[in-house]
């Protein structure tokens, strides 16, 4: 029983939207506080530099990212990247790393913050939009494109989890994208729409509405939303399933630990998976098409199914990459694993 019950809450919540009656009011601290520190959970490489900066999206919310130059880029303008990710990570952990990385390969790479995460703005804390969080990216276009040293005809995107199905659905309605890459890929909204596996039934989708809409009532009369119980323990035992224990070994450790990242500290808001639960993210990926699409995700990934079902409604010219024996949190910062390689070539062949 102790299992289903972390299945059910962590499968969801840590990457989404799992209900909990139960919440927290005060366990969990602003995350947007400067005071935390610049903790990066990888070394810079020398070959790169990183500047902070700032940028607002649409809807007037002032982003925060993190730009990776290479020190050696010959004169002239550059391809960029726009990249981000992990659901409920920040620019310091996975999509910094990526930066990092393709930087080092002679991209200009941004790694942003989304609203209401980490250094960016936008209130309340710890909530998601599938609308905002799509517009975060066309943001980082417009300020790529700006940019002195970027070649505005030469913009892609990388998401990572479940910013990888926000990647998609921003390069279907944002023409000015020219190739998207995906790694460890969650559609969002169909996991908080459906379950695990699609596993949510007509009268548990209807139960969870009726509970959000009293939460509603509640949030209301607080003056605030509250945070639900539902996130990542603060220990494990072990006997947990693999893909927890590979949260945990990432969140919840040396290896990828922000204090400003949600998955790190705490949870999300107990309202958030409402306007998840409506708007379907994927719809409209066959226009993508002709611009190229590259999935990657593990072999033993228990999301690898979200990577398999995008690639089967994605138009030509795609490809799915599966790599062996990787899982899940293995494409968020192992260097060996992660084929940057691979995204060097896709990269390098289609933004022209």
């Amino acid at each position: 029983m102790r299992k289903m019950a972390i299945i059910g809450a962590l499968s969801l919540m840590i990457f989404g939207q799992a209900f909990s009656q139960t919440t927290q009011k005060e366990k969990t601290t602003n995350m947007n506080q400067t005071e935390q520190g610049d903790h990066y959970t990888f070394e810079l490489s020398d070959k790169v530099t990183r500047q902070k900066v700032t940028f607002k999206n649409r809807y007037g919310i002032t982003l925060s990212g993190d730009l990776y130059v290479p020190k050696d880029a010959e004169k002239g303008k550059l391809s960029a990247l726009a990249i981000s990710g992990p659901f409920g990570a920040v620019k310091e952990q996975s999509s910094g790393l990526y930066a990092n990385q393709m930087a080092e390969r002679g991209f200009v790479a941004l790694a942003l913050d989304p609203s209401y995460t980490g250094e960016s703005g936008g209130e309340p804390r710890h909530v998601a939009s599938p609308d905002i969080n799509t517009e975060d990216f066309s943001a980082a276009i417009d300020f790529l494109g700006l940019h002195e040293k970027v070649d505005r005809n030469k913009i892609g995107i990388i998401g990572i989890c479940g910013f990888g199905g926000f990647a998609l659905n921003a390069t279907a309605v944002d023409k000015r994208v020219k190739a998207v890459v995906t790694t460890s890929m969650y559609n969002m909204s169909r996991v908080t729409a459906k379950g695990y596996f699609d596993s949510m039934t007509p009268e548990q989708r209807t139960q969870m509405l009726k509970q959000l809409g009293e939460q509603r009532w509640k949030d209301t009369e607080n003056g605030k939303p509250e945070l639900s119980l539902n996130g990542l323990p603060d220990k494990i035992e072990g006997d947990e399933p693999g893909f927890v224990q590979g949260y945990f070994n990432y969140y919840k450790t040396e290896r990828g630990f922000h204090p400003r990242s949600i998955n790190s500290n705490g949870s999300w808001t107990i309202t958030n998976p409402l306007s998840l639960m409506n708007m379907p993210i994927l719809t409209y990926i066959d226009e993508i098409s002709p611009r190229p699409i590259l999935i990657i995700a593990g072999e033993n990934a228990h999301s690898r199914y979200f990577s398999e079902d995008a690639y089967k409604s994605a138009a030509e010219p795609k490809e799915l990459m599966i790599i062996p024996g990787a899982v899940h949190v293995d494409l968020y910062d192992k260097i060996d694993v992660i084929p940057f390689d691979k995204l060097e070539t896709f990269f390098n062949q289609n933004l022209k």
